[in-house]
């Protein structure tokens, strides 16, 4: 029978038989259907956009220059090395959906029928704590010299599901809100360039090499997993990558129908199982060319967007509030406005506020979106396949609204700093990575034909990534356990 599995998988296969080599104990068999002709890099741009964009909020405007703040530009390396490791990361995640049209998690569960909802419930908990909506109306506070913080982010809930839920595709508004956001920030810092980065920063910037693989004195141990997870997108928001590709048309995944709102009338998404493609000379070079322009549109996107919006405000922070006293919380962010409006203009300080503060609001929609969209996915393909009222669509809706009454209830019940809440989030998503990093190599090595599965090199860096994200996970586990003891007001 394995010989069979192999010769069918490998060989050319013939529209509509059943592709063997995909374990169908648990979810619906995988059947052939011909790759779509690839599309140009500008065609696709949008994935690895929203990936940077949601990233450029908890890592980019909080963790990184929070750090800098506290020991300088000596830790900027560890920056390249998390953003490089999840390129490779979020590149295997879309070979399977390139490939197939399912989702990773689709695949995982194809292997055991609750891998899936492992990584939901883990995605649920790293996002259940509203950090990032809680620093956006933090700094609409700063704007308006006060204000409750806690309304504003309710409001702000408010507003995130309402968006999610009345537009006809959810994909495009999710789509149009980061690449709007992208724009501004990089708007911001071409003019922190010409008017604030001082030259004792740009001179500093070399100690990001020289201090290659050295933990510096003073800062938290606590504080490394969060790094690296946050210097991009991390946990739940690679895995997401998926969805958003899928719903772009990227490869098979055009074959599957769109997320789209219930409200409206659209028409809604069946269960996200996928297909094969038969190995035709025609389809290989289909594959190859959709493979080659999605590494160049993360490369483009992801990548350098996420590189150049650290290393920038890091510098912007080195600039303005290096030294600055901030236990466990955002202060550095006003300090950083006050700064900034002594040095170029008051306007200028409060042009840092109004970016901050709606990066952090796209940043909160992008993340209610990719958790609703992944738990979605989730229950709908491996546990209400077969419930004709619950569809995909129906079910992100409730999702939405369940996740913004959660996540007011923890807003009134709770008291902590954003910062704190952050940290948490991205210590989860960052065991999430440990343990999901091997769950790809195995549906990329097992399933996947051998012309396009995963190659020794792409190996190598999903190893890389476990052994990365096991050894800062354990590391991470004392002083995470202690932030939420204090959260909780167990400590």
């Amino acid at each position: 029978m394995g010989s069979m599995a192999r010769d069918i998988q490998d060989g050319p296969g013939e529209a509509g038989a059943v592709a063997t080599a995909f374990p169908s104990k648990y979810l619906p068999p995988v059947t052939y259907r011909d790759m779509p002709e690839p599309l140009p890099l500008r065609k696709v741009l949008g994935p690895g956009v929203i990936a940077a964009g949601i990233g450029l909020a908890s890592g980019e405007f909080i963790l990184w220059p929070y750090i800098t703040s506290q020991v300088g530009l000596v830790f900027l390396w560890a920056a390249v090395i998390g953003v490089v490791t999840q390129f490779f990361i979020n590149m295997e995640i879309e070979r399977y959906t390139l490939a197939t049209g399912e989702t990773a998690l689709t695949g995982f569960s194809r292997y055991w029928r609750h891998w899936g909802l492992v990584f939901a419930l883990m995605t649920f908990l790293a996002n259940a704590w509203p950090g990032w909506i809680t620093s956006s109306a933090t700094m609409v506070t700063f704007i308006f010299d006060g204000g409750s913080a806690k309304l504003l982010a309710i409001l702000g809930l408010l507003s995130i599901a309402l968006a999610l839920t009345l537009t006809p595709v959810v994909y495009t508004v999710v789509e149009r809100v980061e690449f709007f956001k992208v724009g501004i920030i990089l708007f911001f810092l071409v003019v922190a360039i010409a008017a604030a980065i001082t030259a004792d920063a740009w001179g500093a910037l070399p100690d990001a090499v020289t201090g290659f693989g050295r933990l510096p004195e003073g800062l938290a141990v606590a504080l490394v997993l969060p790094a690296l997870a946050f210097a991009g997108a991390g946990g739940g928001q690679n895995l997401v990558q998926s969805n958003w590709m899928r719903d772009k048309g990227y490869g098979m995944g055009v074959h599957i129908p769109h997320l789209a709102s219930p409200v409206t009338g659209a028409p809604e998404a069946t269960p996200g199982t996928g297909y094969a493609f038969p190995q035709s000379d025609e389809n290989l070079r289909r594959w190859h060319s959709w493979w080659r322009v999605s590494n160049n549109e993360q490369l483009v996107s992801f990548v350098a967007i996420t590189i150049v919006t650290i290393v920038l405000m890091s510098l912007l922070a080195y600039s303005t509030v290096l030294g600055a006293e901030a236990e466990n919380n955002i202060s550095f962010l006003q300090a950083e406005g006050e700064a900034l409006m002594d040095r170029v203009g008051s306007w200028f300080g409060y042009l840092f506020w109004i970016i901050g503060a709606t990066s952090l609001f796209a940043a909160a929609l992008g993340i209610v979106d990719y958790t609703c969209r992944l738990v979605a996915d989730v229950l709908k393909v491996s546990y209400l396949a077969d419930n004709q009222r619950w569809s995909e669509s129906r079910i992100y809706f409730a999702l939405v609204w369940l996740s913004v009454v959660w996540s007011a209830i923890i807003l009134l019940t709770i008291t902590s700093q954003p910062l704190i809440l952050l940290i948490i989030s991205a210590s989860i998503g960052g065991f999430m990575m440990f343990i999901y990093s091997g769950l790809l190599i195995l549906i990329n090595k097992r399933s996947l034909p051998a012309a396009i599965r995963i190659s020794g090199f792409r190996t190598a860096t999903m190893v890389w990534s476990v052994l990365l994200f096991g050894a800062a996970s354990v590391i991470a586990v004392q002083g995470q356990w202690d932030n939420i003891k204090d959260l909780l007001g167990l400590g």
